[in-house]
């Protein structure tokens, strides 16, 4: 048995104030003996008009530290201005040898971050894939970090352009988003009459769904076009609201499809499964502009975990994470979505296969094990290699 002391890493998350959304991936490291991994989050955090108090610090196997944040609400954008009070005796403290920053390089706590790290190595985690020139200071923060950074995960090949764009020469590793697969998971098939994509009986619908906010970007408004141009019967079920809402039902009255889409509220994440079990498809039709690439979407990954084919736009990140699960369409494109509504609605066998090559999907790209495994030989990588500086 080796002596060798754990690496310790300080991986510092905004998203892991809550334990479904940002946690979970880190857990089967915690049984791991060759890392110590240190878990800094805040106390509170803001996002979509929502404030979230952290989860307890209790998470079995993890070093969860649960600091206070400054700048918590500033403006359109707070994501990237929050800085962490007490980070500095922390860091003091535990003595890091690798700090992994799951945030954008322009950040303040990147800055911050990277200012105190003394010798310990940097890997950060982006997810930005729209090359632009920031606003004065963001532009010289991202400079300075990125010099001073040894190893980047990239959410996709965009995302990993940017960077290269705007300076990185270091390595890059690829890293998606993990999926709870004990709460997104398959509908027992003996109990479900639409399991499995079983063909549609005379006069039922196709059933698909939607999950998210509610803004114009995703692209309801071209689902509703292809709804009232498809020859097949198709039914929409929306979870999620936003302020492209009102709008939306204007539109679906002024279409006369009123019994065909149904809304709801968010719900938990075993009610968003449960919601995603009841379809024959989820959509993801968002619409690229000058500040909108979708950069990965979490919930193609959900649904696929449930063995639920995912229909998505051409969209950035869209077409490589939904793999062989699903099908793809070109963006603002009614005509073609319509289309392929029509070739699902007819293809039970095609509905089947797409949603076992979804589940394959996830079983070997986003699963927590798979996601957390990467972490780890990110954060290995620079110390076993000359540090960028």
């Amino acid at each position: 048995m080796s002596s060798q002391a754990p690496t310790r890493i300080l991986s510092i998350a905004h998203t892991a104030v809550s334990r479904a959304a940002g946690r979970l991936r880190y857990y089967p490291l915690a049984v791991r003996q060759d890392i110590d991994v240190h878990l800094v989050v805040p106390s509170i955090w803001s996002e979509f008009g929502r404030t979230i108090v952290a989860d307890p610090p209790d998470d079995p196997g993890l070093n969860v530290h649960v600091l206070p944040i400054w700048f918590r609400s500033a403006g359109p954008m707070n994501w990237y201005l929050h800085v962490y009070s007490g980070l500095r005796a922390l860091i003091n403290r535990i003595e890091p040898q690798v700090i992994h920053l799951w945030e954008e390089p322009w950040s303040l706590v990147a800055l911050q971050a990277c200012m105190l790290k003394g010798n310990a190595s940097l890997v950060l985690e982006v997810d930005q894939n729209i090359l632009k020139r920031l606003p004065p200071p963001f532009e010289a923060i991202r400079a300075y970090v990125l010099r001073r950074t040894d190893f980047v995960l990239s959410r996709s090949a965009a995302a990993a352009a940017v960077v290269r764009a705007k300076g990185y020469r270091g390595p890059i590793g690829e890293i998606g988003y993990g999926v709870d697969m004990d709460t997104f998971r398959p509908r027992d098939e003996a109990t479900s009459d639409r399991a499995g994509g079983q063909e549609l009986k005379i006069g039922q619908e196709l059933k698909i769904g939607y999950v998210g906010r509610i803004v114009v970007e995703k692209g309801l408004d071209d689902l509703i076009d292809a709804m009232t141009r498809a020859r097949s019967q198709v039914s929409l079920a929306i979870m999620g609201h936003g302020p492209h809402e009102s709008s939306l039902r204007k539109r679906i009255k002024e279409c006369g499809l009123e019994e065909r889409v149904k809304f709801r509220t968010w719900g938990p994440p075993s009610e968003v499964a449960e919601f995603i079990r009841d379809l024959d498809a989820l959509v993801l039709l968002t619409r690229s502009s000058g500040t909108v690439v979708e950069q990965f979407g979490r919930v193609i990954v959900e649904a696929q975990s449930c063995g639920v084919p995912v229909l998505g736009s051409t969209c950035g990140a869209i077409p490589e994470v939904i793999g062989d699960g699903g099908w793809v369409v070109p963006e603002r494109d009614p005509d073609a979505l319509a289309k392929v509504l029509d070739m699902i609605a007819a293809d039970p066998d095609c509905r089947r296969a797409r949603g076992r090559s979804a589940m394959q999907n996830v079983s070997k790209r986003f699963t927590y094990d798979v996601v957390a495994d990467v972490l780890a030989k990110a954060w290995m990588h620079p110390l076993t290699k000359q540090p960028a500086r």
